[in-house]
């Protein structure tokens, strides 16, 4: 028996062919790229491609496209937190969810604010993503890993009016280090926070204890009542789906964390588009292992929304990454897709007992986050035997996805290549110095248009005119090729920042922080080549005359005053550094000579 999939898709493929046998030369280069299925001609001329597709923009909010599924599979199972023994089907979900932004508005958190989500993967994460959009909250995913120094910078960029988080996790104790922050908090009544160094700051919601100053999650559960129930529903005809809804932290060229922000438009038709490129809307029952961060729009867009949009059911193998735990939960809960870094599938390839665990359920799965090596792809298909991988492409910015290849791409299109452009989305590679399209094949910078752009940086025009030309191009400042069919290419970087198993990083950051060392004199901070993160932090510091210094006091006075994955895994200490003729410092070249000193150049 022919699946149905496969016999729509030869009926595209001969409408295709019909089409182009009509169809001008020059006609089929100006309407773009056809992407309701692989493209199959080489229809492209120069640069530029526009993804047209026969299914249009949708025009819902997060909460309306929630109801939508909850009223279609009201008893699927939504979402399994393992580690925590949580399992909610759609419409205990969207019982939650209505009870959760009821209780947000009777804490007198109104449209617009918004409420700073701090910590791992855990049912309340996900829960408050979808009562915030309910509410009309901006939600702002806050690093888990942050410090004092950096989630205090977060959470007064953008005015957080409240702050959900556990009161600790592994090594991480946040409310201690928002007791530092704001002292005030065990003074203070729940709900009027007064604090000088967060002046917007009125609640903090701990998920597991109660201590003063602060809610319970209970509490919030327990205030919506009918009065703030019926509040929330009068809402929604207020809530557009052009609004604010999700601030993403992403760093800049500053070196401090510039805050995305993005639309209910932008994260839903990038959530809806994406799981239509990977197969949702035909797979009959998808159960993805979602090991990525909430936090990143990998995991609250790719995982959390693909899950209201398309009725696909999460399941979380641990609060924290856990390689093993990975692939347990394949195996136990029968899951047919698996998101990732590629640190991660490294990490599982690498498992000992990847040998003895059955992942004959697992079809397909999305590789992204950071650059995927050939090789990687290659290994997920033949020693894992997931044999629809797909690699993706976007950023923050881009709501994420800009390119994705298709599931029944060849071998060379999936490891070789981040896909085609996706629909509704334009792409255009230029020459950074004139802006010129490039020619087909030849490398620049890739700019994207359309509804996956954000609306801004909060509180930040300069840097969004920056980013975005008048026209409505964002530029990604990354290098990359295209070609006849839009199948893009990454090669590199024009920005200097470090992409370390998916976490991105700025080195201006790490370096303004270094220079606080008493015995620094200057400090510069390259990523170098790692096999398994993809890169790691190297610190090059000259120290004041006079001092002596080791690796280890770096590393220890870094400890706990940035977050852990920022903390150079290697430190050098040099003379001097490689230098432009005004004087500037040479970062590739001495990422090549710092490459070389460590040994890191074999096999090239």
């Amino acid at each position: 028996m022919i699946p149905q999939f496969a016999l729509r898709s030869q009926a595209e493929r001969l409408l295709r062919r019909l089409w182009m046998r009509r169809a001008p030369r020059s006609a089929a280069a100006s309407r773009g790229i056809h992407v309701d299925s692989a493209p199959i001609m080489p229809v492209l001329t120069t640069s530029y491609a526009h993804g047209t597709s026969s299914t249009p923009l949708r025009h819902t909010t997060i909460a309306e496209s929630l109801l939508r599924t909850v009223e279609r599979w009201p008893d699927r199972e939504a979402m399994a937190f393992l580690q925590d023994g949580v399992r909610k089907t759609f419409a205990e979900f969207q019982k939650d969810v209505d009870q959760a932004a009821a209780g947000l508005l009777a804490l007198g958190l109104t449209k617009g604010d918004r409420l700073g989500l701090w910590g791992p993967n855990t049912y309340e994460w996900i829960l408050f993503q979808f009562a915030t959009a309910k509410a009309g909250i901006i939600m702002v995913a806050v690093n888990p890993a942050y410090q004092t120094q950096e989630a205090e910078f977060a959470l007064r960029k953008v005015g957080c009016k409240a702050v959900v988080c556990p009161t600790w996790f592994k090594t991480q104790k946040y409310c201690d280090m928002l007791r530092q922050i704001c002292p005030e908090i065990d003074t203070s009544r729940p709900g009027d926070i007064k604090s000088a160094r967060l002046p917007d700051l009125r609640s903090v919601i701990l998920l597991d204890s109660r201590q003063p100053g602060t809610f319970h999650l209970d509490d919030v559960m327990q205030a919506g009542s009918s009065q703030f129930a019926q509040q929330l529903q009068d809402l929604q005809r207020k809530i557009m789906f052009d609004d604010p809804i999700n601030i993403q932290f992403t760093s800049g060229t500053t070196g401090r964390p510039k805050a995305a922000t993005l639309s209910h438009h932008n994260v839903v038709n990038n959530a809806y588009f994406v799981g239509k490129r990977v197969g949702y809307d035909w797979r009959p029952h998808t159960r993805i292992c979602l090991p990525v961060p909430l936090y990143h729009c990998f995991g609250s867009v790719g995982g959390g929304l693909c899950m209201a949009l398309h009725g696909v059911s999460l399941v979380f193998p641990s609060a924290g990454y856990d390689g093993k735990a990975n692939l347990a939960a394949l195996e136990s809960e029968r899951c047919t897709f698996i998101y990732g870094t590629p640190t991660m599938y490294v990490d599982m390839i690498n498992q000992p007992v990847l040998a003895k665990t059955d992942l004959s359920s697992v079809e397909a799965g999305i590789m992204a986050g950071s650059p995927c090596p050939p090789e990687l792809v290659r290994r997920v298909f033949f020693d894992m035997g997931i044999k629809e991988i797909t690699v993706g492409y976007g950023t923050t910015e881009n709501s994420p996805v800009t390119f994705c290849a298709s599931p029944t791409d060849n071998m060379e299109r999936k490891s070789e290549t981040v896909g085609y452009i996706l629909d509704h989305i334009e792409a255009k590679i230029v020459n950074p110095s004139s802006g010129e399209l490039v020619p087909l094949g030849a490398a620049g910078e890739i700019m994207i248009r359309g509804y996956c752009v954000m609306l801004e940086y909060w509180g930040d025009k300069d840097k969004t005119d920056e980013c975005i030309s008048k026209d409505g191009w964002y530029k990604t400042g990354d290098i990359g090729s295209m070609d006849a069919y839009s199948y893009c290419r990454i090669q590199g970087r024009i920005k200097d920042m470090i992409i370390r198993g998916g976490e991105n990083i700025y080195p201006a950051e790490i370096e303004q922080f270094l220079h606080t060392h008493p015995k620094v004199m200057e400090a510069q901070v390259v990523g170098v080549k790692d096999a398994r993160m993809g890169e790691e932090v190297c610190a090059c510091i000259k120290l004041v005359d006079g001092e002596n210094c080791t690796a280890e006091e770096i590393k220890a006075f870094c400890k706990g005053q940035i977050a852990h994955f920022k903390i150079p895994h290697y430190v050098l200490f040099v003379t001097s550094y490689p230098l432009t003729i005004t004087g500037k410092v040479q970062k590739h070249k001495l990422r090549e000579d710092t490459e070389k000193q460590l040994g890191l150049t074999q096999g090239k």
